[in-house]
């Protein structure tokens, strides 16, 4: 996000829901398998929806998605997915659920390709934004630019998460994100 005054960092400041994922969350490195699972998929769903409705339902979708854990998930059927086109805790987008179970499916191929997903971001790092979208598109699905871009911010592999008059830039300057070391 660029410093202006519609960026995230204001928006959270007016609206209590942004605060605890801008404060914690948002831009910070160092996430397990589950959590940039959940972040990803949480993108995949904010796709074309506000940021808003995605944190008012993050907590219903994590139930439903059984904590994003990847093993479980990746073994989700067709009756999982009805299971979960029925529950309105959650984007009930069958592309996207469908795009979400065959992720997982990747994300368990990833720890014998590469380690896990967070060695492959980290072997990854750093690219262009646009090589990273080549990157996620030959590897997962439903991640177009804005997914890609918004997952890399909010893992601390691309700068722009945070205004850097945001006291929340300052604490994720001291952890030397990723894009800090390119």
């Amino acid at each position: 996000m660029v410093d202006d005054p519609q960026s995230y960092c204001d928006i959270a400041l007016e609206q209590e829901l942004h605060r605890p994922y801008h404060d914690l969350e948002y831009g910070f490195p160092g996430k397990g398998e589950a959590q940039l699972f959940e972040l990803l998929c949480l993108e995949i769903f904010q796709a074309g929806l506000s940021w808003q409705l995605i944190l008012k339902k993050r907590q219903t979708t994590f139930e439903a998605f059984l904590g994003f854990d990847v093993d479980t998930v990746s073994a989700f059927t067709d009756e999982d997915i009805e299971r979960l086109l029925e529950n309105p805790g959650i984007i009930r987008n069958r592309l996207k659920v469908k795009s979400i179970i065959h992720n997982a499916q990747v994300l368990k191929s990833l720890r014998k390709s590469h380690g896990g997903f967070a060695k492959w971001l980290q072997i990854h790092h750093p690219l262009a934004l646009s090589e990273w979208v080549k990157a996620f598109k030959k590897t997962f699905k439903f991640t177009g630019p804005e997914v890609v871009n918004e997952f890399l911010m909010s893992t601390g592999y691309l700068k722009g998460a945070h205004k850097e008059s945001c006291p929340v830039f300052r604490q994720i300057a001291k952890t030397n994100p990723p894009w800090m070391q390119s």
